[in-house]
């Protein structure tokens, strides 16, 4: 979540310094392009992936094979295409478009902190099992306090909202996961930090417009 709270911070001020020279629609879609170019599209990459793996193969080893196979395939282009066109119209939309991205970023990566912790990992190596292995509750309650804290100062009593959505879609894609393949790997951290972050944007435009 610190990791997150510097890149929200960074989008936040650029937001602020695009706004004064281009429409709502203009600045969204340039932060969006920002977004990915700060990460590497690491996480969208990892999402992509768990989207050919997850909804493409028949067993849990050809899934877990296709996941591993750079190649793009119909279901991670639907994907991501859907995935990116909702963070453009969520960005589009929002009124408070600089606390959002804040706590997006921040709360997405609270999102892969839960996960590595509170799932079995489905491979013996790999990025993603280092990280499993050396992650203890320790750093699962720092991480929680640091975006629970957070979260309260940028946007208030949501936060305690945005929290418990995040904590529930890590859940349901965690369970989603396992119904498919032995545990979680790097691409599905990846993707609940994008499917995360975009839960909040889109909780943060329906707050906005006086629903929950």
């Amino acid at each position: 979540p610190a990791a997150g709270l510097v890149i929200g911070l960074a989008l936040a001020a650029l937001n602020w310094g695009l706004g004064m020279l281009f429409p709502g629609s203009i600045v969204a879609g340039l932060l969006l392009v920002s977004w990915l170019i700060i990460t590497g599209a690491l996480h969208l990459d990892g999402f992509l992936d768990s989207c050919d793996g997850l909804l493409g193969g028949f067993t849990p080893e050809s899934r877990m094979r296709i996941m591993r196979d750079e190649s793009v395939g119909s279901f991670a282009l639907a994907g991501g295409v859907m995935l990116l066109l909702l963070k453009y119209a969520a960005l589009a939309a929002l009124v408070q478009r600089g606390p959002a991205l804040v706590v997006a970023a921040m709360l997405g990566r609270w999102g892969m902190a839960l996960s590595v912790k509170g799932f079995p990992y489905a491979r013996l190596e790999g990025v993603g099992r280092t990280l499993k292995d050396n992650v203890g509750w320790r750093q699962i309650v720092l991480a929680t306090g640091i975006a629970l804290l957070a979260a309260l100062l940028v946007v208030g009593s949501k936060g305690i909202i945005l929290l418990v959505l995040a904590g529930l879609a890590v859940w349901a894609i965690a369970r989603f996961t396992m119904h498919k393949i032995p545990g979680l790997t790097g691409d599905i951290y990846g993707a609940t930090c994008e499917l995360v972050e975009l839960i909040v944007l889109l909780a943060l435009v329906a707050l906005e417009r006086g629903v929950g």
